[in-house]
């Protein structure tokens, strides 16, 4: 457990760290076009990562529902306001509201899913990120 927990630290970590580099490129290109270099770059190196450790094409992507394709025009989506907010709001600010963003859908999906866990504690645990971002803000004005 102690494994996948550092994993998704390291990833949270990567993903703070994109954000920062991507929206500085956006303040010399635009955030359209800081998303379009940040997929073509990342897919060469997918591509190359992929060609050297092999499972590049290992799956049957006919069998996936059409809507599982949405996760890539989303993802530019996702890249291109955070690198657009980046530059307006600030590292933290941003991160902090892609967090609030993430936790509300994700206790939203449990519920729906009807996924096992406190459902009171997730909410709470919302609020506490919420609470942690207006004391986080209010401190600045």
């Amino acid at each position: 457990m102690i494994g996948f927990a550092a994993l998704a630290l390291l990833a949270g970590v990567l993903v703070s760290l994109s954000r920062q580099i991507n929206g500085r490129l956006a303040l010399s290109t635009s955030a359209w076009e800081s998303s379009f270099w940040n997929h073509i770059v990342g897919l060469g190196f997918i591509t190359l990562v992929a060609l050297v450790f092999g499972g590049l094409f290992a799956g049957a992507p006919q069998d996936a529902p059409w809507w599982a394709y949405l996760g890539g025009p989303v993802g530019v989506v996702f890249i291109a306001a955070g690198s657009w907010l980046i530059a307006r709001i600030g590292a933290a600010q941003t991160a902090l509201l892609i967090i609030a963003g993430q936790m509300i859908s994700g206790v939203m999906i449990d519920i729906i899913m009807g996924t096992a866990g406190n459902t009171l504690a997730r909410i709470a645990g919302v609020a506490l990120i919420l609470a942690g971002m207006w004391v986080a803000r209010s401190a600045k004005d």
